[in-house]
């Protein structure tokens, strides 16, 4: 991974568990939230890991629950809300489950305990969020794609970081080995 990261500086995470999933998926990949939580300890003073997700309990979502309680007893503070079920006009069921408010009163009351934020998310509605914490005097990391097809992030999002960090650069390091494994077998054959 690339980056001037100093032992001494503060950093935080904060991933956007649906926008880093859909990402990661987009790249072929998994992520081992264990090996990404070692890699971040391993480049400064990680003060704080935040993981956002919206959940949903149906049969179809039910998946998510053990990486939740997996997160919380290993070292991630996780903010869930349940997300909202409901019909649009055209009578199809939608489920809304934004977090983007959370992520961002959490960046912002926690400013004033870093040096660097990390940000695991390509949504374009945290550019002023990043905007508005590098006025004071934070440096600010975006991790998301733009080797998927379409990007994953944000023009607007990547251009305002200090640093946009390819998640696919990542991959060797965070990925789950068992998915990697298999996506060197199928180049290799």
């Amino acid at each position: 991974m690339k980056g001037d990261f100093s032992e001494n500086e503060r950093v935080a995470l904060f991933i956007d568990g649906v926008n880093n999933h859909s990402a990661a998926r987009a790249l072929g990949f998994d992520i081992d939230y264990q090996r990404l939580l070692s890699l971040f300890r391993e480049k400064g003073r990680l003060v704080r890991a935040y993981y956002y997700t919206a959940l949903i309990e149906d049969q179809e979502h039910l998946a998510i629950r053990p990486l939740i309680d997996w997160l919380d007893y290993n070292g991630y503070t996780v903010i869930a809300k349940p997300a909202k079920e409901f019909t649009d006009p055209m009578g199809r069921r939608k489920i809304k489950g934004n977090m983007d408010i959370e992520l961002a009163i959490d960046v912002l009351e926690m400013a004033e305990h870093l040096d660097h934020v990390i940000l695991f998310s390509g949504d374009g509605d945290f550019r002023r969020l990043v905007e508005a914490v590098q006025r004071r005097g934070l440096r600010v990391s975006v991790v998301s794609t733009i080797k998927s097809s379409p990007p994953m992030v944000a023009d607007e999002l990547r251009r305002q970081a200090d640093e946009f960090i390819e998640l696919n650069d990542l991959a060797p390091m965070i990925a789950r080995s068992h998915r990697v494994n298999a996506a060197r077998s199928i180049r290799a054959a």
